[in-house]
């Protein structure tokens, strides 16, 4: 779970495996069908592949995993499928009442990628999260290669991008400042 790629097609997966990508996540806000459709081809990446928000779309694509926000239903169904189950963070009492393989905590910082997005957690909060619960966090919002080891040496076990999915220099700012803890 170094680096987390969130992508909505197959092109910009394959793109973000090349530079280093160890999780993929399809991300279309979009009906089941769709999110299906346009899933086609990332079970073949041979990476850890997520689905968001719909248990449905994972289980017709046999996906690894599906990561539900605080909101979303599906994660008895998910664990009842044996599938990863991530969920999101943005505060500590979320974090601590999660259950989950692993959370999606942010943002971090503030990101372009969700205007009705929560406030940003900051290292701050990133590193009480991380200090609070025993299963993997990856820092969420605003994370590049420029500011990526710092969510690492708070605490984070990997990041996830959107913006930064294709830049191979991501990948080795984490496995370095994971090898530095």
């Amino acid at each position: 779970m170094r680096v987390h790629a969130i992508v909505d097609d197959l092109a910009t997966a394959h793109a973000a495996v090349a530079a280093g990508a160890t999780v993929v996540q399809l991300r279309v806000k979009e009906p089941t069908d769709e999110v299906v459709a346009r899933g086609r081809g990332f079970r073949e990446l041979g990476v850890t592949f997520v689905v968001n928000d719909d248990v449905d779309a994972a289980l017709a694509l046999r996906a690894d995993g599906v990561h539900l926000g605080q909101g979303d239903p599906g994660a008895e169904r998910a664990r009842e499928a044996g599938l990863l189950l991530g969920r999101s963070a943005v505060t500590l009492d979320q974090a601590v009442a999660a259950e989950a393989d692993y959370l999606g905590a942010g943002p971090v910082w503030e990101t372009p990628s969700k205007e009705d997005a929560d406030p940003a957690i900051g290292l701050g909060g990133l590193r009480e999260i991380c200090a609070a619960v025993d299963v993997p966090v990856i820092a969420i919002g605003g994370i590049d290669a420029g500011n990526a080891a710092a969510c690492i040496e708070a605490g984070a076990a990997g990041v996830a991008v959107i913006r930064a999915a294709t830049d191979p220099e991501l990948r080795r700012v984490v496995d370095e400042a994971l090898a530095a803890r």
